[in-house]
C-alpha cells in the first residue's frame, strides 16, 4: 500500500469509532475510502477484490457472518455489493453493543429495488460519513497557515505567504485531488479524470439505476454540466444548453433522472443556498450551484490545457472557484458547519457562506487575481448592510479567497484577505 497521506475526516472516523458500533464512509470512487478505512481498521473484507473470480462477494452471499469473522476494527469495503450486509452490521453491532466494530465503505447510492431489501435505517449504530476528493491542504499544495477556526474566532494574522504563479494555480485546478493523481507527471495526471468518467459512465451508470441509462446522452449531459460549473443553471437552461452546443435533445425528465443517477455516484455535490439565518425581508433564491466533486471532472471533459485556461481566464476562474468550493466544504464540514452560497432577487450575491454551529455565519468571495480584491471586499460589505438594513442577520465574518494573492491579511473595513494556497480548517 502506498504511504497513507492523513486526511482531515481522519478526526471524524476517531470519534465517531468511539460513539457508535459502525461507520460507513461514502464518497465518489478513488478518492481514499478504503485507505483511509485502512488507515483506522485491524481486519479487512474486500467485496470486490478480484481473487478467485471474485470470491470474497460469493462467500457473503452464501454466508454472511463470515464477513465479521476477523479482529475489530474491521473494514468491510464496497458493502453495497451485498445489501443484506447492512442489516447484519446493524444486528452485529446489537448483539454487544461494542463501539468501534466495523469501518463500512461505498461508493454508490443503491438503486430503489435493493433499497427495499434493507429492513433497518441503522440509526444509533451506524454513523454515516462523507469523504471527498483531497483538498489543498491535505494534498501539500496549501501550507495552512489560517483556517476556519482562525476566521471565526477573529484571530488571523497579518503576515507574508509564499508567492504563487498563475501556472501553478491553474495545474492544481487540471490536476485535481484525486489521491491517485498526486504522484503522476502532470501531462498524465490531468488525463486521468476523463477515463475516471468514462469507466464510470461505461461500467457503474446502469448499476445504480433500476432502468437502462444511455451512456451517450449522460456524456452529453456531463459536458454541459462542465460548461456551467459554479452556476445555478436550471434543468430547463441545461437542455438548452445541450441542444445550442451539442445540436442535440434531451427531455427535461431524462436530465433529472440523470442528475439524479450523478448523485448517487456522489460525481455531482452541489452547493444549497443559505437562507435559514438571514431572516432579511429579501426573497431569495432557491436554486443550487452546481459542481462536480473535483473541478478537475470538469476541466477535463472540456479538454482544457494550461494554456487554454490561460487564454481564457472567464472560462478558468469558474473552475477555480469551484476548487475553492471544494476545498470550503471539506474543511468546514471537520468542524461540523455547513458550507451554502447565498443569491437574492435583486442581483446580490455571496460565492460562498459557511455556516457555524453557532448560527453565525461567514461570507465568501472567491477572486483568482489580487486586483480583483478591492472590487470583492465591497461587494461583501454592500450586500451586508442590504441585508442588515432589510431586517436580516449580517455575516459575523467577511472573506475574499484569492489565487494570486502572496499574504494574509484583514483590511481596515474589516474585510480578510486569504490566499487559498494558505487556508486549511
Amino acid at each position: 500500500m502506498t504511504e497513507y497521506k492523513p486526511r482531515l475526516i481522519d478526526k471524524q472516523i476517531e470519534n465517531s469509532l468511539k460513539a457508535y458500533g459502525a461507520i460507513n464512509i461514502v464518497g465518489a470512487k478513488w478518492i481514499g475510502k478504503t485507505w483511509a478505512g485502512r488507515k483506522h481498521s485491524t481486519s479487512e473484507f474486500l467485496l470486490m477484490d478480484p481473487s478467485g473470480n471474485y470470491q470474497n462477494r460469493r462467500l457473503a452471499e452464501t454466508d454472511i457472518s463470515l464477513i465479521f469473522e476477523g479482529s475489530i476494527p474491521r473494514l468491510i469495503d464496497e458493502w453495497q455489493e451485498v445489501p443484506e450486509i447492512w442489516d447484519a452490521t446493524r444486528y452485529k453491532c446489537d448483539e454487544d453493543g461494542v463501539k468501534g466494530k466495523y469501518i463500512l465503505t461505498g461508493s454508490t447510492v443503491l438503486p430503489q429495488k435493493k433499497q427495499d431489501m434493507i429492513k433497518h435505517s441503522g440509526a444509533g449504530r451506524i454513523k454515516k460519513l462523507k469523504m471527498y476528493p483531497m483538498s489543498l491542504y491535505e494534498s501539500g499544495d496549501s501550507t495552512g497557515e489560517v483556517s476556519l477556526k482562525d476566521i471565526y474566532a477573529n484571530h488571523v494574522e497579518n503576515k507574508k505567504t509564499r508567492d504563487i504563479s498563475l501556472t501553478e494555480i491553474i495545474k492544481l485546478v487540471l490536476r485535481g485531488g484525486f489521491p491517485g493523481s498526486l504522484d503522476v507527471p502532470f501531462e498524465e495526471a490531468i488525463k486521468i479524470p476523463k477515463d475516471y468518467v468514462q469507466e464510470i459512465i461505461d461500467l457503474d451508470i446502469n448499476r445504480i439505476s433500476d432502468t437502462k441509462r444511455d451512456t451517450h446522452k449522460m456524456m452529453l449531459l456531463l459536458r454541459s454540466l462542465s460548461r456551467n460549473e459554479s452556476t445555478t443553471i436550471s434543468v430547463s437552461k441545461l437542455k438548452e444548453d445541450i441542444k445550442g452546443i451539442e445540436n442535440e435533445d434531451i427531455d427535461i425528465k431524462t436530465i433529472t433522472e440523470y442528475l439524479n443517477d450523478l448523485s448517487k455516484l456522489y460525481l455531482i455535490e452541489n452547493q444549497l443556498p443559505f437562507h435559514s439565518n438571514i431572516r432579511s425581508s429579501m426573497r431569495v433564491k432557491q436554486m443550487e450551484k452546481r459542481h462536480f466533486v473535483d473541478p478537475s471532472i470538469g476541466t477535463s471533459l472540456l479538454n482544457m490545457t494550461v494554456d487554454m485556461c490561460i487564454n481564457d481566464l472567464l472560462t478558468f476562474g469558474f473552475f477555480f472557484e469551484a476548487m475553492v468550493e471544494r476545498d470550503l466544504r471539506i474543511y468546514a464540514e471537520a468542524n461540523r458547519w455547513n458550507l451554502f452560497h447565498y443569491q437574492d432577487y435583486k442581483g446580490n450575491k455571496f460565492d460562498a457562506v459557511i455556516e457555524f454551529e453557532d448560527g453565525n455565519y461567514a461570507a465568501f468571495e472567491i477572486k483568482l487575481g489580487a486586483n480583483q480584491i478591492e472590487e470583492a471586499a465591497n461587494h461583501l460589505i454592500k450586500i451586508s448592510h442590504s441585508i442588515q438594513e432589510n431586517g436580516g442577520k449580517p455575516p459575523k465574518c467577511l472573506c475574499v479567497i484569492c489565487g494570486l494573492s502572496n499574504a494574509i491579511y484583514t483590511r481596515d473595513d474589516g474585510v480578510i484577505v486569504i490566499p487559498i494556497t494558505a487556508l486549511k480548517d
